[in-house]
């Protein structure tokens, strides 16, 4: 599915690609649900993916609050940045290894209907101009927001179809 440009693609982006996400996940055998995947990676299991997403979206919901109510947000967290990513990212894995699957995917359908709420509150202008909102620099709220949703959906089913492959082997 190409990026989303309006309102209704990113409504039915995230809601699409939530979808399809879950019903990966719910094919995957139950003796699989907690393996480790069989090759490398810093995600090793389906939780750690489905814990990845939920922190992004509590992340964008803060960025949101933080600045919608005027105030500058450390973005993506508080001292990281883009170039740190990676390390943010690890310490995400690291705060996921204390939850089970089945809790991870209740947070994720409890952000993913928070994220989707705060989506449906905006126009299709306030969504899509560039520079509207000061905390966004540059780019637009929508750009954000499908960053959180569809692209990052996209990114863990392919990781997941990845990890489905190879126990299939």
């Amino acid at each position: 599915m190409p990026r989303p440009t309006t309102r209704a693609e990113l409504i039915d982006a995230a809601n699409s690609g939530f979808e399809k996400l879950n019903e990966l996940i719910d094919a995957f055998p139950d003796s699989l649900h907690d393996s480790e995947f069989p090759f490398e990676d810093r995600d090793r299991r389906v939780r750690d993916v489905v814990a990845h997403l939920a922190a992004w979206h509590r992340m964008m919901l803060r960025w949101y609050a933080e600045g919608m109510a005027g105030a500058k947000p450390a973005i993506p967290a508080e001292g990281h940045t883009w170039q740190t990513t990676p390390a943010l990212n690890a310490t995400i894995w690291q705060d996921a290894q204390s939850v089970g699957l089945v809790d991870a995917r209740s947070e994720l359908r409890q952000t993913h209907a928070e994220v989707m709420a705060l989506i449906e509150t905006h126009s299709e202008e306030e969504l899509f101009t560039k520079k509207r909102y000061a905390w966004t620099g540059s780019t637009s709220l929508g750009a954000y927001l499908i960053s959180a949703t569809s692209s990052h959906y996209d990114w863990a089913m392919k990781k997941l179809r990845k990890a489905k492959r190879a126990f299939a082997t």
